[in-house]
């Protein structure tokens, strides 16, 4: 479990706090700020300059998590009938833990005239894939749901499929594993863009994770208003690009009451697949492949160090480039440019590969003498949100989902934001 880390708080008075069994932290509300003032990250995204070009219509992104809840404000009319792959009688329109809302707000939220969460792509459409179930039993196979649901979303009309989860290393059993990579296989070569989050056990264990681990698949790790990679965010070869993950408003738990700021590897694939969702919008002929090289040539670099780089791949995202300027030469339809650049991903060794992207200082690389070292890959999350009621006056953290148990364990697996 990574130590919980006290951070500067914003957000409204509230009546509870959401305590993540893994990490989080809590502390009083600093100011009043609306949601949207909250959002730093649109700002120096340039998102209002990028939505005069592009919002994301057209773009489906299909969201493997706990499912989404479709009345929320943020997300009227953007969320389509899904599947759920635990409980199929529940469908995809239930959401107890909060974290797949909270993930699709952030792709595709309305902002509700700055009193709600913006999205980065408000005009994206979202295929809410259930893989995550409400008890502890029906989270025992969430490995295979996922697999089920990768498949399924790439017979779907989503072209990203976003997945803001992972499962450690020693919970995939070697049929699953195999199963995986074939999902992701056909995914690619169906033309699918694949993203998922590293994890969140940088500062306890650096743990390998799937499917982010999984060649063929973007793992997105998270960076701080600084530029700087966070402590907790999972480090290795498999790190392919970096998104904006800390100080993310998002609602609150399974209730949707109140707002919280949060952070994790979760909130940096949603806004990655929100990012993508800008670009493909403007190319709609384009393959998973092209959007991702585009999203890679244009990232912006560690200012030091090799590149790609373990604690933040290629760089961090900067999806304003391609939409208000050039994207570059977006290369082949049929070659996914992290398995041609850096295959063998899935390694304890440093990174290799020689194929890189024209260089684009901007972002500070974090010293890797300050961050837990391992084998990288994906960073699995299971997470499971306990509300507590404290006094009135208490604002309310989350932290990013990582599995931390194996479903096998007994623990249910579900991401946490």
């Amino acid at each position: 479990m990574r130590k919980a880390v006290e951070r500067r708080k914003k957000g409204p008075v509230s009546a509870l706090v959401t305590l993540l069994l893994i990490g989080g932290a809590v502390a009083p509300a600093a100011t009043a700020q609306t949601l949207r003032e909250r959002a730093w990250y649109l700002d120096r995204m340039q998102a209002p300059e990028m939505w005069k070009v592009s919002t994301g219509e057209g773009v489906t992104v299909a969201l493997l998590d706990t499912g989404v809840i479709p009345t929320v404000p943020e997300l009227t009319g953007k969320v389509l009938q899904g599947r759920n792959f635990v409980e199929p009688e529940r469908g995809a329109h239930q959401d107890k833990d909060g974290h797949g809302t909270g993930m699709a707000m952030l792709i595709a939220g309305s902002g509700v005239n700055g009193q709600g969460v913006q999205g980065l792509a408000p005009d994206a459409r979202i295929l809410p894939l259930t893989v995550f179930g409400s008890s502890k039993e029906a989270g025992t196979n969430s490995v295979s749901a996922v697999i089920k649901a990768l498949r399924y979303a790439t017979g779907s009309d989503a072209q990203i499929i976003s997945m803001s989860l992972g499962f450690e290393d020693y919970v995939l059993k070697d049929d699953e594993r195999e199963q995986m990579q074939k999902a992701v296989d056909y995914a690619v070569q169906r033309g699918k863009l694949l993203l998922a989050a590293t994890g969140n056990s940088g500062e306890s264990g650096n743990e390998l994770g799937y499917p982010a681990a999984t060649p063929g698949v973007a793992g997105i790790a998270s960076v701080d208003e600084a530029g700087t990679v966070a402590p907790y965010s999972v480090s290795g070869p498999q790190v392919a690009l970096a998104a904006p993950g800390e100080d993310i408003p998002v609602r609150c738990g399974g209730g949707m009451a109140g707002y919280c700021d949060s952070g994790g590897t979760s909130q940096a694939t949603a806004l990655a697949s929100a990012s993508a969702a800008l670009i493909w919008s403007m190319h709609p002929d384009w393959t998973g492949n092209q959007v991702l090289r585009v999203l890679m040539n244009t990232a912006a670099r560690p200012t030091e160090g090799a590149v790609p780089s373990r604690y933040i791949g290629y760089g961090t995202v900067r999806p304003r480039i391609a939409v208000l300027g050039d994207p570059g030469d977006p290369g082949p339809a049929d070659v996914n440019p992290l398995v041609a650049a850096r295959a063998p991903r899935a390694t304890a060794s440093a990174p290799g590969g020689t194929a890189t992207p024209a260089a684009q200082p901007v972002v500070a690389d974090r010293s890797p003498a300050s961050v837990a070292r391992g084998v990288w890959t994906a960073a699995g999350v299971a997470l499971a949100a306990v509300v507590v009621a404290v006094a009135v006056g208490a604002s309310r953290r989350r932290r990013g989902l990582s599995p931390e148990s194996s479903p096998h364990s007994g623990p249910r697996q579900t991401p946490r934001a």
